[in-house]
């Protein structure tokens, strides 16, 4: 049954998921959904929650708000972020990550969950195989960047993930060096939880309006928490990503994405 107040364990594991988050947001240049959504799924089943899987999806979308506004923030600080890229994937994102909020809430919770962990061992198998296709050597497009954005933005709302890791992958390929992609994802984290969070706000509104402290899909405590201890950590990460080479910034990519990937297989079917 679940209480009107979380117990202080419950706030210490809010606040410790968002410094975890919040590190790996700066140092990798993802908005820390990737940590976030399999974790507060996890503890929002303990709290007794009758909808875990979206109750996460919109909290850690909207506590990744904050997080990567200072994980940005600390890039743009070392000329990291390719600002006319954000500026024209940004309109694409908020529709995408719209229309994936929309669908989220509409789909089976173990399809979800199960698209959350192939994507990730996908990821994975690439970052460790080393694959990588012909960098593309043609400018980037206005067309083109809108259409990423909004295939980027669908998939992170959905799974909470992947907006980051997609990015990166994508100025990748453009030729964008690794720590400006790095950077550059951060600073697109920012529309992507913007428009997330709405999306699940309105889609649960009829949902949840037993559940204290929600507004909609979205825990406003647990969010809250994760927030403040996300934009204290992002910029630490940030520091780091700049002393560690491309080599080690790819295995760590590859290292997390397969974690993730079998943890929530595992929660899945066990």
């Amino acid at each position: 049954m679940m209480t009107l107040w979380p117990a202080a364990e419950w706030l210490a594991g809010y606040a410790a998921l968002g410094a975890i988050s919040g590190f790996t947001a700066g140092l990798l240049g993802v908005g820390g959904g990737a940590i976030l959504m399999p974790l507060l799924t996890s503890l929002f089943i303990s709290q007794g929650f009758e909808q875990p899987l979206p109750m996460a999806l919109g909290t850690a979308l909207t506590s990744m708000i904050l997080t990567s506004a200072a994980s940005s923030r600390a890039h743009h600080r070392h000329a990291a972020v390719a600002w006319p890229v954000v500026a024209g994937m940004a309109l694409g994102i908020i529709c995408g990550a719209s229309i994936g909020a929309q669908l989220a809430s509409r789909i089976n919770a173990t399809y979800i969950a199960l698209f959350f962990s192939f994507f990730m061992l996908l990821l994975s198998i690439q970052l460790l195989s080393g694959w990588q296709p012909e960098p593309d050597p043609r400018p980037l497009q206005k067309k083109t960047l809108w259409l990423s954005g909004c295939v980027i933005g669908c998939v992170s709302a959905l799974a909470a993930v992947g907006g980051g890791f997609l990015t990166v992958m994508y100025l990748s390929y453009k030729n964008f060096a690794i720590k400006t992609a790095i950077g550059t994802a951060a600073a697109i984290g920012l529309p992507i939880a913007l428009a997330g969070a709405g999306g699940y706000i309105i889609s649960g509104w009829n949902h949840t309006q037993n559940v204290p402290y929600a507004a909609g899909y979205v825990y406003l405590t647990a969010a809250f928490m994760i927030a403040l201890a996300g934009m204290v950590a992002a910029p630490l990460g940030a520091q780091l990503s700049r002393r560690l080479s491309a080599r080690w910034l790819t295995r760590l990519f590859a290292a997390i994405s397969l974690l993730l990937s079998v943890r929530m297989v595992w929660q899945t079917w066990f």
